[in-house]
């Protein structure tokens, strides 16, 4: 076992301590899967990173992400706390203002935006309608009144997202799913906030699959719907997304389309810093 380099991230919150921390060894060069997947279990935070040295000259660094049940290809508000560590640890992008990650789905551009970071959603591996035997099974687990549903879409960008539009944030609010009717199920719901609130969206985020029942704020999820959103012309423009409510968190997602990119950004926080025995 050896000292590494460790740090906790709080992200997408600007009050630290009610966003979503992610935990982030630094130099993790010679660590196994068994080793990652053994620290991820221990810390039983959503996800837990491990920084690596990049395996082609377009990426400034390699990210791998486990949750507590397994290693996920992507996922962002671990995108967005392991840069802010790289950053802290002194890491040097290429570029000035392009930082790239690489990971399970491929390279992911990040950009300082103003005193955050931000990235940019990558592509959609799964779209289009749910089937019906899909959506009657999240809307059981769920628990919703199948009127309530506005629309189903699936916006998987590696996780395996399937997002349910609902009526209003108030149901977003009072939902209270079966975890264990989800089984494997990864869904997002999502409702127009009320107008005199700071947010244009009510986001929640269940994924008992992988150990997490509710994911506080989701980096991924909110790429996916802001893919499905922008293009189906369900939102324009820069938008903010709320969530973590439920759970006594402030998470607050920006979502900017720019530049022919839709990037997702919010504040990160260091925590914890120091070292840790792996």
């Amino acid at each position: 076992m050896l000292p590494r380099r460790f740090a906790q991230i709080d992200v997408f919150s600007s009050e630290p301590c009610r966003g979503n921390p992610v935990a982030v060894v630094i130099d993790a060069d010679d660590l196994d899967d068994a080793a990652m997947q053994a620290f991820a279990r221990w810390t039983n935070l959503s996800e837990t990173t491990f920084l690596l040295p990049p395996t082609t000259a377009e990426a400034d660094y390699r990210l791998r992400i486990f949750t507590p049940g397994g290693e996920l290809p992507f996922a962002g508000h671990p995108t967005l706390g392991s840069c802010a560590a790289w950053l802290g640890a002194g890491g040097r992008p290429r570029t000035a203002d392009r930082i790239v990650q690489e990971c399970g789905i491929g390279l992911v551009e990040l950009r300082r935006d103003g005193g955050s970071l931000a990235f940019a959603a990558p592509p959609l591996i799964r779209s289009g309608e749910p089937t019906g035997d899909e959506l009657a099974a999240a809307v059981r687990a769920l628990g919703v009144d199948p009127g309530a549903v506005r629309a189903g879409q699936w916006v998987d960008n590696g996780p395996g997202w399937l997002a349910l539009l609902l009526d209003s944030a108030a149901t977003v609010l009072a939902l209270r799913p079966d975890f264990a009717a989800m089984g494997s199920l990864k869904l997002g719901v999502v409702a127009p906030s009320p107008a005199e609130g700071d947010s244009d969206f009510e986001v929640r985020a269940f994924v008992p699959g992988i150990g997490v029942p509710e994911d506080p704020v989701t980096g991924s999820l909110n790429a996916g719907l802001a893919t499905w959103f922008l293009g189906a012309g369900i939102a324009s423009g820069p938008y903010v997304a709320a969530q973590g409510t439920v759970l006594g968190r402030a998470g607050r997602v920006r979502v900017t389309p720019a530049g022919g990119a839709i990037w997702i950004g919010g504040a990160t926080s260091t925590v914890i810093s120091g070292t840790v025995l792996l």
